[in-house]
């Protein structure tokens, strides 16, 4: 049974690092939006926060011989440690021409590919699970909508919702929310509102009538924002498909951040390892007759500022 030799994964291991690498950066969940990836060099340290020293007014002269003030921008809050996260792509011989044959880039890009997509899904939930949870907020930071107030009742003020959430995040960090994710129902809900189809046909009070559904560019534009995302992610919990964000939407302030910028307002991070993911060397098991393909991520999201993002918790029925 011919085996791979160092020769050989020396050759194929970056490529499927780098193929790695670039699923990571081209797919594009929700996590990615509002938890940008920012690469740390070791796997434990302190959270950057954002501080208010970024609105202080300092008076800046100085006397001849005088010490120079100093500030200082973001703070140390909780620790931060990188968890590991594994998965194996598997090849059986039986789909390779000349059994246990190392297998070609293809196929082995393949399997990559497909651990890859499990890895960002498992990302995509744990981001949710932290932008979701209400107990994350402070009182002025979230609302829960029923009945007439949801925006899937055509009663409902979207507008005057989003727009007093927006002032909520401005009077705390400065500066308003630029992003907005919703779930599949949410942006249904928002694409057929027949205020935002009016606006969209005249201004207020315009007749909507045969009006096309919004699309998530025109909702941005209306609604005044950077983005708006829809969290499409779905999993199964066993028994039936389940999405991942919900009938949830969350207001956010968020770009992507070097690490020397992490101190200035933003409502979250993924800490993840430099240089990481990684694809191991493959390795073939005699039992299973299959080669392997372990990939491997570390990596940690962070709520780093919740004053920075708004919760509506039930935007539609």
């Amino acid at each position: 049974m011919p085996q791979m030799t160092p020769s050989t994964a020396r050759v194929i291991d970056p490529i499927l690092t780098a193929v790695a690498r670039a699923t990571a950066v081209q797919s594009a969940p929700v996590a990615d939006v509002l938890f940008p990836r920012v690469p740390v060099g070791q796997r434990g340290g302190k959270i950057i926060s954002f501080s208010n020293e970024h609105f202080k007014l300092y008076n800046t002269s100085r006397a001849p011989g005088a010490n120079t003030k100093r500030v200082e921008f973001g703070y140390s809050s909780d620790s931060f440690a990188l968890v590991d996260y594994s998965l194996e792509g598997s090849v059986p011989i039986e789909l390779l021409q000349e059994a246990a044959a190392v297998p070609g880039l293809d196929l082995a890009r393949s399997a990559i590919l497909k651990v890859r997509a499990l890895q960002d899904l498992e990302r995509e939930k744990q981001c949710a699970d932290l932008a979701l949870n209400a107990a994350s907020y402070g009182a002025s930071n979230k609302v829960t909508l029923a009945g007439a107030d949801q925006w899937s009742a055509d009663t409902s003020d979207p507008f005057g919702d989003i727009s007093d959430a927006r002032e909520a995040v401005r009077a705390q960090i400065g500066v308003r929310p630029n992003t907005m994710v919703i779930g599949p129902k949410v942006r249904s809900a928002l694409a057929k509102h027949p205020d935002v189809l009016a606006r969209l046909r005249g201004g207020a009070g315009a007749d909507s009538t045969d009006r096309a559904p919004a699309t998530l560019a025109e909702l941005a534009r209306v609604f005044d924002l950077d983005q708006v995302v829809e969290g499409g992610g779905i999993y199964h919990n066993g028994s039936a498909f389940v999405d991942i964000w919900g009938t949830f939407a969350v207001l956010a302030y968020t770009i992507p951040k070097s690490m020397a910028e992490m101190g200035s307002p933003s409502y979250g991070y993924t800490y993840q390892l430099s240089d990481y993911p990684i694809v191991e060397e493959a390795y073939y098991d005699r039992n299973t007759k299959t080669w392997y393909f372990p990939v491997t991520d570390a990596r940690q999201p962070v709520l780093a500022g919740a004053s920075a993002g708004y919760l509506f918790t039930g935007a539609s029925a």
